[in-house]
């Protein structure tokens, strides 16, 4: 039997190899190979697609034998990172509530540890993903326009309890009935944590910002934290769990008709009246994943408690906000204007 596992460091992932009769399992990819490493295995079990991704390089497209792992057909794209720009270092951090999360931040070139920097933090924070991985694209935020490092910005993601990291079943199943509640703690806490060993943060200048889970997330965290996050921008976010898909939400969050209150705690919708900051809702009305509904109900609740905000309603786009001429483009100088006038960049 073959599966991935990283018994040392959940942000990254090896190959390993156990009889199907038990014993000890056995590393399969090379000491070489550091960081994340994907696998598609032909049915016969004798070769596989590999690619091999860290901050540091990518490799994509290779064949390899199993279980001896030897390249049969080279890689068809790879790739350096290019070493005047910028990546991401990882690091941990522990929280008052004694949970260990792993994170990587990217820090502004020329940083000076002696001034203030703006901190953004991006977030998905549920079951489906992780954003905290040893990975050739960490640290890259493709909705903004120019480079975050060299306009100053500390760019962070944590990894809350309950996302698919390689750190055992207790940490998968932690989120169970609480998606929107132990993950939220969990970011909100790991951000405190960071405040106070980073002295280089300004607090003053805190954003957040996600898509889909990471929308919800957002919003959660400026609804139940809106001491700690003064700005947030929220892509396609699911404002009420109860409207979301049956396959997802029962797996992670058993059924409303046995537990509805988990379900309403967990959404956003129970803290829009706590918003204190600047909030940009960004939503396509034909979201094919996350309806459009969501930011109806919520839009709602803002206005019941007077909150101001800003609204980008994309017409007709579909979850991925990527179809009609323009689209990508506007998204992204939306994005960057938005967070340079409520979170703006460079040293203090």
């Amino acid at each position: 039997m073959y599966f991935l596992a990283s018994p040392n460091n959940a942000t990254q992932k090896y190959l390993y190899k156990v009889s199907m009769k038990g014993g000890k399992a056995q590393k399969v990819t090379p000491e070489s190979y550091t960081g994340s490493n994907k696998y598609t295995i032909s049915p016969n079990g004798k070769i596989a697609m590999f690619t091999n991704s860290s901050v540091n390089s990518l490799s994509m497209g290779s064949v390899i034998s199993l279980p001896e792992h030897k390249e049969l057909v080279a890689a068809n794209k790879s790739a350096k990172a290019d070493p005047a720009k910028a990546k991401a270092e990882f690091f941990q951090i522990t929280t008052q509530d004694g949970v260990t999360l792993d994170g990587w931040v990217v820090k502004p070139k020329n940083f000076d540890p002696n001034k203030k920097y703006p901190i953004v933090f991006t977030v998905y924070g549920e079951p489906a993903m992780q954003t905290v991985t040893d990975d050739f694209y960490t640290g890259w935020n493709w909705l903004y326009a120019g480079d975050m490092a060299e306009d100053g910005y500390l760019y962070v993601s944590l990894e809350n309890r309950g996302t698919p990291s390689p750190r055992g079943r207790e940490w998968r199943k932690s989120v169970y009935r609480k998606i929107g509640q132990l993950n939220i703690r969990d970011q909100a806490m790991g951000a405190k944590a960071l405040f106070a060993k980073w002295p280089y943060v300004d607090t003053s200048r805190v954003a957040v910002w996600g898509w889909s889970g990471g929308g919800s997330s957002t919003l959660n965290l400026l609804g139940q934290y809106p001491d700690i996050y003064q700005t947030g921008i929220a892509i396609a976010p699911v404002a009420n769990q109860l409207f979301y898909d049956n396959i997802y939400q029962e797996r992670y969050m058993g059924l409303p008709q046995e537990n509805r209150e988990d379900f309403v705690n967990g959404s956003p919708l129970a803290y829009a009246k706590n918003l204190k900051g600047n909030l940009l809702l960004v939503h396509g009305t034909g979201d094919d994943n996350v309806h459009y509904q969501n930011t109806e109900v919520y839009i709602n609740e803002l206005v019941k408690y007077n909150k101001q905000f800003q609204l980008m309603s994309y017409p007709n786009r579909t979850h991925a906000i990527d179809e009609g001429e323009g689209t990508s483009l506007h998204l992204v100088t939306m994005f960057t204007k938005y967070l340079k006038e409520h979170c703006p960049p460079g040293a203090r």
